[in-house]
């Protein structure tokens, strides 16, 4: 019997072998995409069919690749010949909301949107905002370890789980973490599974630490910069002035250009950067104002509302910006992360790299945590060799300024052959072999993270 006639013997009508969702399954939002077709889509509705299917897999030794919402951008969830695809999007249930605790009990198919939209019902929030919160999943943020444009003040996925639910290669469940807001039994094993990337395990559940939705109302501003260094500098004097703002967020004067081009709006002046910045909270207007006072020091030609709907509007600018890339070409996002204080640098270090290279590379940056999010745009398939020294480069000077290769959207199959570099051998190594305790006959999402290739 073959492995799909096996897993279609167990589980029925969920196994998709048309050519539409297996053809899906090969790529992500990374632009990238596999070099065939996987055998199978298992569009999982309960803990059961995933456990069934993982039971199959290492009966067979066929390979797994998890698959959310295919939102990623880092090849993590990209599937290919001789590869079951384990889907959890259609396991997307709220289990438990309770608002004394304040923790929500999740499946892993659950857009952040509408997760937030229901627990809003209830006065409180999950503070993860990716700027894909739309169109991506729970899970998805988890295996990815995710961030977004409200982490500086309110922390990454990492700090908003308390526990998951696994599903082990060989079909076991685990429930890992706690309840309970303190809990340190044992080894971190939540931590661990949070940003795995598929590696260890199939998440099925999650318990989540919720906040009470900000009281008071939110200021947001924008500080236009005559060049991408000043603004960054300008972001760096915010973060050391001790305010703290919800999101800031920088645009370069070719993605800033880029969105308003797209969304149709009057061109921003030429050659500016922006800063985009939100207060909240009862303190909001008095931060507000301090930071403009920071900002216009800092050289930046500064506007503040404390509209909220002007201020989604100016938010929404920064959200278009993968919309807007995609217009321009085949897109390669990349995602490193530096010392809020060298922002600048790395920025100089981009312009630098865009000279030598011959590349114009639009970056957009959480720089309240010092994420930054640079853009290769070139036209076909695949990555241009060009590019990928350009990239080679850019990682290596975020390492040298005391950061790293991705800040929240993992490595994947895109980042694997620089990992060992920064982690060095001995921890790469290290790591590799707490994989292969979690899934001995290494079938979990062969090829990806931990691949020198």
């Amino acid at each position: 019997m073959t492995v799909v006639a096996a897993l279609q013997e167990a589980l029925g009508d969920i196994i998709d072998v048309t050519e539409e969702s297996l053809e899906a399954a090969r790529a992500d939002r990374s632009g990238h995409r596999s070099a065939g077709r996987p055998l199978a889509v298992v569009h999982a509705r309960t803990t059961a069919d995933v456990q069934r299917t993982m039971r199959i897999a290492t009966e067979t030794r066929t390979p797994v690749v998890v698959r959310g919402a295919g939102t990623g951008l880092a090849g993590a969830a990209n599937a290919g010949p001789g590869e079951i695809v384990l889907s959890t999007a259609r396991m997307d249930g709220i289990l438990e909301i309770r608002r004394d605790d304040l923790i929500a009990v999740v499946e892993p198919g659950i857009l952040n949107a509408d997760l937030n939209a229901r627990l809003a019902e209830e006065d409180v929030w999950w503070a993860p905002d990716p700027a894909s919160r739309d169109i991506s999943t729970v899970g998805g943020n988890i295996a990815t370890g995710a961030g977004g444009l409200l982490c500086a003040k309110y922390g990454v996925v990492r700090d908003a789980v308390l526990g998951v639910d696994i599903v082990l290669a060989d079909g076991r469940l685990l429930h890992l973490g706690h309840r309970s807001v303190k809990g340190v039994t044992g080894l971190d094993l939540t931590s661990l599974v949070i940003g795995s990337e598929g590696t260890l395990g199939v998440v099925v559940g999650a318990t989540l630490k919720l906040r009470r939705l900000v009281r008071g109302e939110t200021c947001t501003l924008t500080a236009l910069f005559p060049s991408v260094r000043a603004a960054a500098a300008g972001s760096a004097a915010v973060t050391a002035s001790g305010v703290q703002p919800a999101i800031m967020e920088l645009m370069d004067a070719t993605s800033l250009a880029s969105v308003h081009r797209h969304l149709g709006l009057p061109a921003p002046l030429l050659g500016a950067s922006q800063l985009t910045i939100r207060t909240d909270g009862p303190a909001a207007a008095a931060e507000a104002e301090s930071i403009a006072q920071t900002l216009q020091a800092a050289g930046g030609e500064v506007a503040l509302t404390r509209d909220a709907a002007e201020g989604e509007r100016l938010l929404a600018i920064r959200r278009s910006m993968h919309a807007a890339m995609a217009t321009l070409g085949t897109t390669l996002i990349e995602d490193v992360s530096v010392p809020r204080s060298a922002l600048p640098e790395m920025f100089d270090e981009i312009t630098r790299i865009e000279a030598r290279y011959g590349l114009t590379i639009p970056t957009v940056a959480h720089a309240g945590d010092g994420n930054l999010h640079p853009n290769f745009i070139f036209e076909g398939p695949e990555v241009p060799e060009r590019v990928w020294a350009a990239a080679d480069d850019l990682f290596r000077a975020a390492i040298r300024l005391g950061g790293t290769l991705t800040g929240e959207h993992g490595i994947g199959m895109l980042k694997s052959r620089w990992l060992a570099e920064e982690l060095g051998d001995d921890q790469w190594e290290l790591q590799r072999q707490i994989v292969r305790v979690f899934d001995p006959l290494g079938i979990l999402n062969p090829g990806k993270v931990f691949d020198r290739a």
